[in-house]
């Protein structure tokens, strides 16, 4: 056995995964902790500020951000399962405290640690497989945030490969945009309708029982549409199929 000590992490829950999905937070926890981790979830942090930072509002963003460095502060990692928010609290905040020398050193050093749940056990705990079963077939939608600004397109797949029971059909334009862009599709939502429209063509045409993503707003907006149209397609986030916690009705099902 290894004399390292277990890494301690804290869990970012999100706001969308807190308020509609906790069995999303309950499956990364899990994850991590059959990785060897110390799990804790700091009952401090709030909204990752995403939506006031997308909107110009740069001063509630920094505050907002303030207040979740310091929630976070003590952990050796900070883990969301969410790619757009992970790139939020690695990407984004060190710009929020430009010129600030004591806050700017420690938004760096809070991003440093920050990692999206899929990225964080494959990448930085080596994790190669997992001991869950889901029978039937699986599509994944790559999400914008996660894709683009993480680099998280592999790592997925590379766990639901050892998933038992699932085969994985791959979507046409897998890493094209859902629609939902946070407040775009507020702002558009009729631009935003016509974007899910053509994903939830592409999802139609794998036949596929089961629709994932690392995405919670993205799947959100996918199973609203494929609700509207009639669709038996089940939505899931990734972690609850990896965690084998799928005991759950689907997101945009029947509670």
């Amino acid at each position: 056995m290894s004399d390292k000590p277990s890494p301690k992490v804290g869990l970012f829950v999100t706001c969308l995964v807190d308020l509609f999905r906790p069995t999303v937070g309950f499956a990364a926890i899990k994850l991590m902790e059959d990785a060897g981790c110390i799990v804790d979830v700091p009952r401090a942090q709030t909204c990752c500020g995403q939506p006031a930072y997308n909107s110009g509002d740069r001063a509630d963003t920094r505050a907002i951000a303030e207040n979740t460095i310091a929630a976070f502060e003590d952990f050796d990692y900070v883990v969301a399962p969410s790619g757009s928010c992970a790139s939020m609290l690695k990407n984004h905040y060190p710009s929020l405290f430009a010129g600030d020398a004591g806050w700017q050193a420690r938004a760096e050093a809070f991003s440093a640690r920050v990692f999206e749940l899929v990225s964080f056990l494959t990448d930085v705990l080596g994790v190669k497989k997992v001991d869950a079963t889901y029978e039937g077939t699986i599509t994944y939608h790559d999400s914008c945030s996660g894709l683009r600004e993480l680099g998280i397109k592999a790592q997925p797949r590379l766990l639901l490969q050892t998933v038992g029971g699932t085969r994985i059909v791959e979507m046409g334009e897998s890493d094209a945009c859902c629609g939902f862009g946070g407040t775009f599709s507020v702002k558009y939502p009729e631009i935003s309708n016509e974007i899910v429209g053509r994903k939830t063509e592409n999802i139609g045409d794998t036949a596929a029982d089961t629709l994932l993503a690392g995405d919670l707003g993205c799947l959100m907006n996918m199973a609203g549409k494929l609700k509207r149209q009639g669709a038996t397609t089940q939505v899931r986030h990734v972690a609850e199929v990896l965690a084998g916690m799928t005991d759950t009705p689907p997101i945009g099902g029947s509670d």
